[in-house]
């Protein structure tokens, strides 16, 4: 059974920081693209970030120089750091493991994001 299980949500002051994980299970991790999304009310999922096993990532235009995409292989964990938070990244953040040959893909559950003061 595959899982993703994201964390590290939560709410934060304007400017600030927080670290999103997310533990894969069921799959085999190094033949998955790892990305994050975001959702927020009454808008369109969009990318954030996404990175190869390899370690190549690209970045949405608007968290390009705030926000970081990483991966563990031998944790099967991928993370998003996101520095310099502002109100409009408030947002459900979802993971997604993405087959390498386009075959299937999997999401996580989401975690809330709130940047607020």
């Amino acid at each position: 059974q595959v899982q993703l299980v994201e964390s590290g949500g939560g709410l934060v002051q304007p400017g600030g920081s927080l670290r999103l994980s997310c533990a894969a299970s069921g799959i085999i991790f190094s033949a998955y693209r790892m990305g994050w999304y975001r959702q927020a009310p009454g808008k369109q999922r969009e990318l954030v970030a996404r990175i190869t096993s390899g370690g190549s990532t690209n970045y949405a235009d608007f968290v390009k120089g705030r926000f970081t995409i990483s991966r563990d292989n031998a944790k099967n964990t991928v993370y998003l750091q996101m520095n310099s938070l502002k109100p409009e990244d408030t947002a459900l953040y979802y993971c997604r493991a993405d087959h390498i040959a386009g075959v299937r893909d999997y999401w996580g559950q989401g975690t809330q994001v709130t940047v607020s003061s």
